[in-house]
């Protein structure tokens, strides 16, 4: 492994225990400029995972509670006039920082969620005339409760598909459980985090090795492939578009790159597709009764798709 992806990830291990695969995926959209849905029951650590990421890194880390209530405004921020000079000034609002905590964005109303989405899409804030950059890295990982869905609004596919990649923590092991009571103990274990491994530079600068990954025109061939086979199946109403490509063409050589690789290879597309693809499908009755879910639908593609020889 990538010996500046090992530290941070034995950093964040000092306050999540286990969920290690969990973790590379969440590293691998930060390299790849990527935000990530993580949906998931309440108390198994979301809220932790992103704040030993944001401390291991040193940026600025905001969280909000995304409530019916909530107003673009509270994301975006908004402009107001200063009685001292006279002059409208821009007061930040949530999404002027590193690493955002969306918390519960099925919560909130489709005009917050949009408000979100087009600031993930467009990493800048247009108000008044004027544009508002957000700072780099840039990553927003949104909750969503599977289970409750009183007083939710739905994701629409189009927003969906806005999400880099979707996650699930799951329950941990009694085995894990067993060291988070241990660790809960004394203290919140995030302050095991003392101080940041690396900087918010360090991380920009990774950004741009990734992208300098090599990709071979056969592996290029395999993630269209993959892709495209999702789009003419009975077992789909919804297939997967060109940007499901480039998100599972940019995880990749995220993946090449965090096991110390210049190059990507087959294996590196098949850890990547499931977390990558898998929320950008909509099943058609027929699939879901043969495959349950979206998730194991993109394993049953990756067995059925030829890898290509290196």
């Amino acid at each position: 492994m990538n010996d500046n992806i090992n530290i941070l990830s034995e950093s964040i291990g000092k306050v999540i225990v286990g969920k290690d695969d969990t973790v590379i995926k969440l590293i691998t959209a930060l390299l790849c400029e990527g935000h990530v849905l993580l949906e998931d029951v309440p108390g198994v650590g979301k809220t932790q995972l992103i704040t030993a990421l944001s401390r291991s890194i040193g940026g600025k880390f905001n969280r909000i509670q995304l409530t019916p209530d909530v107003m673009p405004s509270d994301i975006a921020g908004f402009t107001m006039l200063d009685q001292r000079t006279n002059e409208f000034v821009y007061r930040d609002g949530a999404v002027i920082c590193n690493f955002l905590l969306a918390d519960e964005i099925n919560r909130a109303s489709p005009k917050v969620q949009s408000a979100l989405l087009e600031a993930m899409e467009e990493r800048q804030i247009s108000l008044d005339g004027q544009t508002h950059k957000l700072p780099k890295p840039f990553l927003v990982m949104a909750t969503q409760n599977p289970v409750e869905t009183y007083g939710t609004f739905h994701l629409p596919e189009a927003q969906m598909d806005r999400f880099f990649m979707k996650l699930s923590m799951g329950y941990p092991s009694e085995e894990e459980e067993v060291k988070i009571l241990e660790r809960t103990e004394m203290h919140n274990p995030i302050v095991n985090i003392d101080k940041p491994v690396m900087t918010v530079g360090d991380i920009v600068n990774m950004q741009e090795e990734v992208r300098e990954v090599r990709v071979t025109e056969q592996v290029k061939q395999y993630i269209v492939k993959i892709v495209s086979s999702t789009r003419d199946d009975r077992n789909t109403t919804l297939g997967i578009s060109p940007r499901g490509s480039i998100a599972l063409y940019k995880a990749s050589k995220a993946f090449a790159y965090i096991y110390d690789r210049q190059f990507v290879t087959p294996d590196d597309v098949k850890k990547a597709s499931t977390a990558v693809l898998s929320h950008r499908i909509i099943l058609s009755p027929q699939g879901k009764s043969e495959f349950g879910t979206s998730e194991e639908y993109v394993k049953h593609i990756l067995e059925t798709i030829v890898v290509p020889s290196m």
